[in-house]
């Protein structure tokens, strides 16, 4: 059954946007998350024992580690893959049961430097460290794609997204630090 068939007597589907820094889980049968990414990660879960699933979407896949003072937050994957998990099993999931799809880490600007790949390469070294099977994936490459995901059935749809509808890479920007006379930023 596709993501397009709708189901006989089932309630309408309640669609939410998942954002950078968000991570989502649920067993409702009538929900279905969906998220654009670019550079960014998805990582779609889902037991299939429990009918539960949820969706993270993420910015970099980790803070620097030469940077002093920096904080983990909601744009890390570091930080949302383990929220997510969390989210799981306080819905019912066990992590033995746990299947894994991996979407985005495309480099859709050619002069930055590759955050698509970095974030791609860490989702994939989470889940092979905390083994959860890796069951599809579409990352990589220069295109932006759109992920639907139904987290109680497991479902997802992917779609390529023309690059002028892709999200615009929006690194968290650092605050100023004043040394002396020069003030940097």
């Amino acid at each position: 059954m596709s993501l397009e068939t709708p189901i006989p007597g089932a309630p309408p589907l309640e669609r939410i946007t998942v954002m950078q820094g968000q991570a989502l889980a649920s067993a409702s049968p009538s929900v279905e998350y969906s998220t654009v990414l670019g550079s960014c990660v998805a990582t779609c879960l889902y037991d299939p024992h429990s009918r539960v699933g949820g969706m993270n979407h993420f910015l970099l896949s980790e803070p620097p580690a030469n940077v002093p003072g920096t904080q983990i937050d909601e744009h890390y994957g570091v930080y949302l893959m383990e929220l997510l998990v969390n989210q799981m099993l306080a819905h019912g999931a066990r992590k033995a049961n746990l299947k894994a799809h991996l979407y985005g880490g495309a480099n859709v600007n050619r002069n930055m430097m590759r955050i698509g790949t970095m974030n791609a390469e860490f989702a994939r070294g989470f889940l092979q460290r905390e083994g959860i099977a890796l069951v599809r994936e579409d990352m990589g490459g220069t295109s932006a794609r759109r992920v639907d995901f139904r987290p109680a059935s497991g479902q997802v749809r992917l779609r390529t997204v023309e690059d002028r509808f892709a999200p615009p890479v929006q690194p968290t920007p650092r605050p100023a630090v004043a040394r002396g006379d020069v003030e940097l930023f």
